[in-house]
């Protein structure tokens, strides 16, 4: 397993290397994308992928998934959005937002870890239902006219064209980077995607873990909504429509493996931020962005296959050399054995 957890890390370092070769032959083409503006903006357009990816992870990690991002997003930035416009504060549209986000978030971990369900079919089940009550909520209506200091917020800037939002998260996703590798109850979540048997054995509640990781993904998916909300300054009934494709990506990019136990949310912030830099990249290459979800399909695809074929090809050859390993120490021990009776 030491094999594989290498390869991993050493695909996070790949994601690293493909983001600046993209960003190499992008500039090869159109020269114009390698002004630091243009880069600043690929980070800036990331925040919303880079906050969904981070708190899809968690749920990854433990061997489940989370379809059902997208629209707790758009569900959480509704409310927070509808809070705003009728006089409400910030600070209660964003608690509001962050309930709905946990509320979500506890019915998924619920159903996957309390019931048993699938986690892809629940979590599919609690798409539609929210998808639908978006609707019921709006009226089928945009929650516009937002006050205008709630949509500046998102066009601070502290260095350069680099904004406040993505600098926040920035530090959030190496705070919480730090906790998931470094803290006990932090490698919980690594613990029960790589062998759930095993944690169980060894103390650790997986099902409570569980659940967390469910909770924090629709917190982060709720945060990501108000920031959804603050940078385009309304809200459709179909907002974060597709956005759990994207995120799902970021994270296999990043070096997170769907099987779960792999992987780092810095990867995943990694990979975010490729995935949020499509549509801009196309633009600079002259095509257009349409061909957005196609090309994060194809990518999502391309990158399952490969992540599958390679880890399989690790997991065999470690399994060889374990069993190598202990037919020579046999050997070796017989050897001794026959000395003894001579």
């Amino acid at each position: 397993m030491n094999r594989v957890k290498k390869m991993m890390k050493a695909r996070e370092a790949g994601s690293l290397l493909f983001l600046a070769l993209l960003i190499l032959l992008v500039g090869l083409v159109n020269s114009d994308f390698w002004q630091p503006a243009s880069l600043l903006n690929c980070l800036n357009d990331s925040v919303v992928f880079t906050l969904l990816a981070v708190g899809i992870a968690f749920v990854i990690l433990t061997g489940e998934i989370d379809v059902s991002i997208g629209a707790t997003l758009g569900m959480s930035a509704a409310v927070g959005a509808t809070i705003l416009r009728d006089g409400g504060s910030v600070v209660t549209a964003v608690l509001a937002a962050v309930s709905v986000g946990a509320v979500i978030g506890l019915v998924n971990g619920f159903g996957v870890s309390i019931l048993n369900i699938p986690s892809l079919i629940f979590t599919l089940g609690v798409n539609g239902v929210v998808r639908g009550l978006i609707y019921v909520y709006t009226g089928g209506a945009w929650v516009e006219n937002l006050p205008a200091s709630f949509t500046k917020a998102s066009n601070i800037k502290i260095a350069g064209e680099l904004t406040l939002f993505y600098a926040v998260t920035i530090v959030l996703v190496l705070i919480a980077n730090y906790i998931v590798t470094k803290t006990r109850k932090g490698r919980y979540f690594t613990a029960v995607g790589d062998n759930i048997s095993g944690a169980t054995l060894v103390g650790i509640p997986t099902v409570q873990t569980k659940i967390l990781a469910y909770v924090i993904c629709g917190i982060m998916a709720a945060v990501a909504g108000m920031v959804y909300a603050s940078r385009i300054g309304f809200i459709t009934p179909t907002a974060g429509n597709n956005y759990e494709m994207k995120a799902i990506a970021a994270c296999v990019l990043g070096g997170v493996a769907l099987t779960g136990g792999q992987g780092s949310l810095f990867g995943a912030a990694i990979g975010a931020i490729i995935m949020s830099s499509i549509s801009r990249i196309l633009v600079f290459l002259g095509f257009s962005s349409d061909y957005d979800n196609t090309i994060t399909g194809i990518m999502l695809i391309v990158i399952v296959v490969v992540t599958t074929v390679a880890q399989n090809h690790g997991i065999v050859k470690n399994r060889h050399e374990i069993l190598k390993a202990r037919t020579n120490k046999a050997k070796s021990n017989a050897g001794q054995k026959g000395d003894q009776k001579v």
